[in-house]
């Protein structure tokens, strides 16, 4: 899973900040009380969620959502499927893993349009694109991943020495001949900030392409109860607006949640994220909108790499409620 690592205490810090409350108003008293899990700690790829809170888009939908990051080592997808939560965040991908190990998820929301995964190298090194990494000597810090896999097929022989990744830029900025993983939208705007001059590389430029920050549910709560789904869904695409419009207040209140992030990091990844998010195909379908076609793709990707077999159906893996 993209950037799992997560601290338990941070998702603690967190679930205990909000309380299982709207930060900012109280939801009715007939409101659904639900739980959207996420895969990294608050920063920007999540702020429309925080917007649904902060500005009551959940709670005018009938909602009553606790925000809280998932525990370290946990995949948000396997809490939905065992039912330890309602929603959760993941990636096409690992939807289509997860409907192969026949875990009932689907998903009903999809803010990234563009895969922001990315590679980040130090711009001394000269690298021109993402197969000078895979075909130089040195070091990339990297989680075991769908999209490693598939950049390690593609540029077959890798010379580079891939390890783990825990988190964070420091190994990055102290190594010169080190890449990392990184979301393009965030760890090369901090790497900057600290002194580093990183270059970024998109993994979706390769070819690799999945919906990313997508929200995941049961699939049997989308059969037994559509319209939890659909508000669920209505007050994403609601709270994205708003966030996307103005971001200024809700970076305030994750910058309380994740202090880790500056303020002024927080407006720069906002704006970097927004051509990632709002495309030509969500102008006209809307936020969060998601069509067969990719998830085929990327799912005959998974096949190749031997990661899923073809008798996971792409069909089943989403709805645009």
């Amino acid at each position: 899973m993209l950037r799992k690592a997560v601290l338990f205490a941070i998702g603690c810090c967190v679930f205990l900040a909000l309380g299982g409350n709207n930060p900012a108003s109280s939801a009715p008293a007939d409101a659904t009380a639900v739980t959207l899990t996420l895969d990294w700690k608050p920063e920007p790829e999540f702020g429309g969620f925080y917007a649904a809170s902060q500005n009551g888009e959940f709670a005018r939908h009938g909602l009553n959502v606790t925000i809280a990051p998932a525990g370290e080592g946990a995949d948000p997808w396997q809490l939905v499927a065992t039912g330890k939560t309602e929603f959760a965040t993941s990636t096409a991908d690992q939807v289509l893993i997860a409907r192969g190990q026949k875990a009932d998820v689907v998903a009903i929301f999809a803010v990234y349009q563009t895969f922001p995964q990315g590679i980040m190298v130090h711009k001394a090194r000269g690298f021109k694109s993402i197969a000078d990494v895979f075909t130089h000597d040195g070091v990339l810090l990297a989680e075991d991943n769908s999209w490693l896999h598939f950049l390690e097929n593609k540029f077959s022989p890798v010379k580079v020495q891939i390890t783990g990744y825990s988190g964070g830029i420091a190994e990055f900025l102290a190594k010169s001949d080190y890449s990392q993983q990184c979301f393009v939208t965030s760890e090369p705007i901090l790497a900057k900030h600290q002194g580093g001059d990183p270059q970024t590389f998109l993994i979706a430029d390769e070819g690799f392409n999945p919906y990313t920050t997508v929200v995941i549910c049961k699939g049997d709560l989308w059969r037994s109860n559509p319209d939890e789904v659909k508000a669920m869904a209505a007050a994403c695409r609601e709270g994205w607006r708003d966030y996307l419009d103005h971001p200024d207040a809700v970076n305030a209140t994750m910058h309380g949640l994740n202090p880790d992030m500056d303020l002024q990091t927080f407006g720069e990844a906002a704006a970097a994220q927004k051509p990632l998010i709002e495309t030509p195909e969500t102008k006209s379908a809307g936020l969060g909108c998601m069509n067969l076609q990719r998830w085929k793709d990327i799912a005959a990707q998974l096949v190749n790499l031997n990661v899923i077999d073809s008798s996971v159906d792409p069909g089943q893996c989403f709805v645009n409620p």
